[in-house]
């Protein structure tokens, strides 16, 4: 991991172990001024466009969130701004897993890649990148509805239960994007990215909670529209991000449907324009439909549902029993009576115990090593469940430390030993630990023999919630998947250094003023050198027309381009609206 730097941020300074793990140093001078040059035009183009069809904060929310269309933003600058609402950012490395990314927004921090697209991916790229990530999420965060939405979502999220299936199609996903902004990648390795990423797609099986959370995450923060479906605007990132996208997404032919829990039923692919986009009335019917989701999750419904949706995950989860007792470890099997209620639980390989999602002194995974097992109910001819027994009432049955007690629960389970300790907290009986104990089920099978050690008993009535991922993740060691794929950093050649140099010349002659004649000579190499680039032409024709100066270059720029627009479709739109802009610069107020 990078050395972490909080930025003076209080949001970033909170984030646990287990997420600063995913934290790059942005590297702000690892920037080329053709990705400065990148940036500048897109958000001039965003700026000129969007301030029409975006939701209404997001222009003035490009301060709120530290960023300017003139540069990349530095990850200090953000953070500065971005604390004034209660937020916080880092930069990280390409995608990164889903509950992770969900953890972040929940301690309202904002994941942004610190690669920026290529050139030729001016438009769009399925890679996460720093002009979707900023540009697109930043400003819509000064909005208090969205970004009190954002961090909901996240805290649901974070819950979520995910599959075996999710991890490959995510790895799958990585693979590709990261393949797509490679220049030199090979046509027939992208091919084989696109077709294993469709296998997986087509067999993930029923989806999970955390598969079912990214269809409503994409359709609204990636990809929402808010207001009316005829005449909606947007607010996802994915759209204000993109040059391409978010002209086309107001087309009729893109089918405009009302945002409700009837989207989870909406897949999607991250590699094609959308099919069709949903339109909220309002922030508020987002938080809305998201809690129409979490109430059927597994964290809130709890009991053999949740139990049984662990069990299928095959991952590390924690179940919580109604005394405040967190298990954490991998569920592979329990027992329930007639009435379907959990009554015997059981965790394989490394586990834990923790309240409050602190570990317990001493219940880490490695004195847990080889698992958990414990009975959930209420004792037989007992009024009060145990965990509510103070330590009177407990005396009173003979629940003391030691003393031998017989323990026999509604289920048919019964616990015989001695008394070693018992935990409370928060007002209630969680833990009670056995010497010399003997576990036997209603039929008299053994669950635990004495030889075996020490007995933990885990206190509780009912299990009221199950999630992924552990209690106390950082002292359970739970560190987060973290992909072993690294994204393309590129190795420039001496012809590619010394277009850099020619787009810092045009950049510092707009900057900084001074003889234009110069630009003259930038032309020439680009002519002789560079005939295939378009962006810096199109920077110094800006000027030239601007100032009203070499008439004569700023003539022979424009054949140039309008030729280039002409045999060359790619480059049609972009070079048009580059003229468009040219007769309608944007206001300069956030111009640095």
């Amino acid at each position: 991991m990078a050395h972490f730097n909080d930025f003076g941020n209080p949001q970033v300074a909170a984030l646990p172990a287990h997420l600063k793990q995913f934290i790059v140093d942005q590297h702000y001078e690892h920037y080329t001024p053709v990705d400065h040059a990148v940036w500048r035009y897109v958000m001039r183009q965003n700026y000129s466009y969007l301030k029409d069809v975006a939701y209404y904060p997001y222009i003035p929310g490009l301060e709120k969130a530290g960023l300017t269309i003139e540069k990349i933003p530095s990850l200090q600058e953000m953070n500065d701004a971005l604390a004034k609402i209660g937020w916080g950012a880092v930069t990280v490395d390409g995608f990164i897993p889903p509950a992770a990314f969900m953890e972040y927004q929940a301690y309202r921090v904002l994941v942004i890649a610190a690669d920026i697209r290529q050139l030729n991916h001016i438009e769009y790229t399925p890679a996460p990148d720093i002009i979707h990530e900023s540009a697109g999420h930043a400003p819509i965060i000064a909005d208090k509805d969205y970004h009190e939405y954002l961090s909901y979502f996240g805290s649901i999220g974070a819950k979520a239960m995910f599959s075996a299936q999710d991890f490959e199609l995510y790895e799958a996903i990585r693979a590709l994007s990261i393949l797509k902004e490679m220049p030199q990648a090979i046509e027939d390795d992208i091919k084989a990215a696109e077709e294993l990423l469709a296998q997986r797609q087509e067999n993930m099986g029923e989806p999970s909670e955390m598969a079912l959370l990214s269809r409503l995450h994409w359709w609204t923060v990636e990809y929402g529209l808010i207001g009316t479906l005829e005449n909606p605007k947007i607010y996802g990132a994915g759209l204000l991000s993109s040059i391409g996208e978010s002209v086309s997404c107001m087309k009729s032919d893109i089918k405009k449907l009302p945002y409700n829990i009837d989207t989870i039923n909406y897949t999607y692919d991250i590699t094609k324009t959308q099919p069709q986009l949903f339109v909220t009335p309002t922030f508020q019917n987002l938080i809305d439909v998201l809690e129409t989701f979490a109430n059927t999750m597994a964290f809130r419904r709890g009991g053999a549902y949740g139990l049984r949706k662990a069990i299928e995950s095959k991952n590390t989860c924690t179940a919580v029993y109604s005394s405040g007792l967190q298990l954490t470890g991998t569920f592979t099997d329990f027992t329930s009576d007639k009435d379907g209620n959990p009554v015997y639980i059981r965790t394989t390989g490394p586990s834990a115990l923790a309240v409050n999602n602190k570990q317990l002194s001493g219940h880490g995974r490695d004195y847990h090593k080889d698992g958990f097992s414990s009975p959930a109910g209420k004792l037989k001819d007992y009024a009060m469940p145990v965990e509510n027994l103070n330590n009177s009432d407990l005396n009173y049955f003979g629940i003391e430390e030691g003393k031998a007690v017989v323990l026999e629960f509604e289920s048919g389970i019964t616990i015989s030993g001695m008394v070693k300790s018992i935990h409370s907290s928060n007002g209630k009986t969680q833990l009670i630990t056995f010497t010399d104990c003997t576990v036997k089920d209603k039929v008299g099978n053994l669950l635990f023999d004495p030889s075996w050690g020490v007995y933990d008993m885990a206190v509780g009535e009912q299990i009221i919630s199950v999630f992924c991922g552990a209690a106390d993740k950082d002292a359970f060691e739970d560190i987060a998947y973290k992909s072993t794929t690294g994204t393309y950093h590129a190795d420039y050649d001496g012809r590619t250094i010394e277009l850099h140099h020619l787009y810092q010349q045009v950049r510092n002659r707009r900057h900084n003023g001074g003889d234009l004649g110069f630009l003259g000579n930038v032309w020439l190499r680009l002519q002789k050198e560079h005939h295939d680039d378009w962006l810096c032409p199109l920077e110094i024709l800006e000027i030239l027309e601007h100032e009203e100066v070499e008439a004569d270059v700023a003539k022979e720029i424009r054949v140039f381009l309008e030729q280039k627009a002409a045999d060359e479709p790619e480059y049609k739109k972009l070079i048009s609206d580059g003229f468009y802009l040219i007769k309608h610069p944007v206001e300069q107020k956030l111009v640095v």
